[in-house]
């Protein structure tokens, strides 16, 4: 039960980063920043010692807020290969 958790919860994450940045993902490409973005987000958290609280909200702010990371610096990598 907690994996499908973790799943939905990376699933809300990556469609919200997608709306506040934009990225056409698709659903599983929104599951996939989601679930990779948690990770990130729970990194960054974590060596500035902040905290969102527990739960679900904090859950998915902390993975929104690393997808969102995680979806600059894709778009960072993909606009630097196209100068090229």
């Amino acid at each position: 039960m907690s994996l499908l958790w973790f799943l939905f919860i990376g699933l809300i994450a990556g469609w919200l980063a997608s709306m506040i940045v934009g990225g056409p993902f698709g659903l599983l490409g929104d599951l996939i920043v989601g679930v990779i973005g948690s990770y990130i987000g729970g990194w960054l958290f974590g060596r500035m010692g902040w905290s969102m609280g527990g739960g679900t909200l904090g859950s998915i702010i902390t993975a929104t807020i690393g997808a969102i990371v995680l979806l600059l610096i894709l778009r960072l990598f993909n606009s630097a290969r196209w100068r090229s």
